[in-house]
């Protein structure tokens, strides 16, 4: 027994420093990256304002005439302008005063059509203008071909350092927890700055956290749907059929209009308007329609149709998704950029993207002056290794700590949720999603996991060699795979609709 109790203290003192490391070195390399991609999403929470003030001719036209429907707008500016090629029309929000805007992916050009007569208020290519590119900062950082991984690793990275954060802001006695978390008055100014770098990360982590766990799921788009697919039963191919569906062509039939194709839409999803019409490309393209009903949150859920062009069928619709899918696309983004609870939540998003430049400046503020005095240090003689568990003692104990995490990550998890939702009201289905996607990277890492074992069996044993903390990697991260799985199944797929 007095094995088991010193593998625990040391264990505890083993992780502490190790997430301290964790916590250093990824905050030295990623810090500057994360801040930047950090600080464009605060301002992209408030992109359509943003943008409205700098182009405010672009979006909004003011008139006494009745608005037109898309298709009278649409036939109109296809007479006027036949040789550019609209392949998407977005309706931005039911203010009757509110532009069209059409898309030509071949011009890679916005058009901004006028609601009363089909005129062009203006137009602009969507790379350009102040917010398409502080958008491509904060997805690409400008960088065309790999800027987008960067990006989501950087997620990653920020999801990681804010719980190594909170682990290293654990106070040993519990009877010192005022003191991390308040800022000590008439200290030295290095040490409020210690003070504000621990307050701001520990009041911040549930806003970050879901930023940053949505940020990696946003960039990481089709495997992590592809997962969540595959979970529930479903085919991986599904998400990505409705964007590839083609109409059975019919000769000497005329397509359908697109008034047509926005009534079968309406008759199919009653509660819904369409928000945005993807064209047909050619012969065999069909009408997408993106549609938005009221419910579950401030944006509302989102829904899809693909309609035939010539016969009017509907081909797929969004409902044929698990209830997963239906999740991602209704949640994903207003959960990143904080609209699912109005302005309440937003505020937060916006707060949310501004801390990790305070951090990184509070964190280099403490990190420096501790590197140039490590710098002078000799090294410290190494400490005898503590006599060695057995592999089956030390797989079994280290099963338990995995499950005291695993335990712990989904009451974090879902609180981080419920945190972010409590100001608009909103808080069951933000926990929930918290929850169900730090399950993704649960198996992610399991899987990775599984490799090093893989590896260390394979590999290493045959020159008789063992490295123990891969055996320790495997059985906590076995133990989140069990404990996540068994709760995405409860959850998602025992017939239960809860988004």
């Amino acid at each position: 027994m007095g094995k088991k109790w010193k593998f625990f203290r040391s264990w505890d003192r083993h992780q502490k420093s190790w997430y301290g490391k964790w916590h250093l070195y990824l905050g030295i390399i990623a810090g500057s990256i994360i801040a930047i991609i950090a600080l464009t999403g605060s301002i992209l929470v408030f992109r359509d304002e943003i943008d409205k003030a700098l182009n405010p001719k672009l979006f909004e036209v003011l008139s006494s005439q009745k608005r037109l429907s898309p298709d009278a707008v649409y036939q109109i500016f296809h007479k006027e302008h036949p040789k550019i090629a609209v392949n998407y029309i977005y309706q931005p929000n039911e203010n009757p005063t509110s532009t069209y805007i059409f898309y030509s992916y071949g011009e890679q050009k916005q058009y901004f059509v006028n609601p009363f007569n089909g005129d062009i208020c203006g137009k602009r290519l969507y790379e350009s203008g102040f917010i398409n590119v502080v958008m491509r900062i904060h997805t690409s950082l400008l960088i065309e071909s790999y800027g987008q991984y960067v990006t989501g690793i950087a997620s990653l990275i920020l999801l990681i350092l804010t719980i190594s954060g909170l682990r290293l802001w654990i106070p040993k006695q519990w009877k010192n927890l005022k003191s991390v978390l308040t800022v000590k008055k008439g200290a030295h100014w290095k040490r409020q700055n210690y003070d504000w770098h621990n307050i701001l990360g520990f009041y911040s982590a549930p806003i970050v956290t879901i930023l940053s766990l949505t940020g990696f799921c946003i960039t990481f788009y089709l495997p992590i749907v592809g997962l969540a697919f595959l979970l529930s039963g479903k085919s991986p191919n599904i998400a990505s059929e409705i964007y590839s569906k083609q109409s059975t062509y019919i000769k000497g039939k005329s397509p359908q209009t697109l008034e047509q194709a926005i009534q079968k839409g309406a008759i199919a999803f009653p509660q819904s308007k369409a928000m945005g019409i993807a064209l047909p490309s050619d012969s065999l393209g069909a009408y997408r329609l993106d549609l938005k009903s009221s419910g579950g949150n401030e944006e509302g859920n989102r829904e899809m149709a693909v309609i035939d062009q010539y016969s009017g069928k509907i081909l797929m619709t969004s409902r044929e998704f698990p209830n997963i899918g239906n999740a991602i696309l209704s949640w994903l983004m207003p959960l990143h950029y904080g609209t699912f609870g109005g302005m309440p939540t937003r505020i937060l998003a916006m707060l949310g993207g501004l801390i990790p430049l305070a951090l990184f400046i509070t964190g280099f503020i403490i990190w420096q002056p501790r590197w140039k005095k490590q710098r002078y240090k000799t090294d410290k003689p190494k400490l005898k290794k503590s006599e060695k568990l057995s592999n089956r003692i030390y797989f079994k104990l280290n099963c338990k700590l995995g499950i005291k995490y695993a335990l712990w990550t989904i009451l974090i998890a879902g609180c981080c949720g419920m945190l972010y939702g409590l100001f608009s009201g909103i808080v069951f289905r933000p926990a929930l999603f918290a929850i169900i996607f730090i399950g993704f990277l649960a198996l992610l890492n399991f899987v990775v996991a599984f490799g090093s074992l893989l590896f260390n069996i394979i590999i290493l044993v045959p020159f008789k060699k063992f490295y123990q903390p891969i055996l320790r990697y495997f059985a906590i991260s076995l133990m989140y795979f069990l404990f996540f799985g068994i709760l995405y199944n409860l959850l998602m797929n025992t017939g239960l609709h809860l988004f």
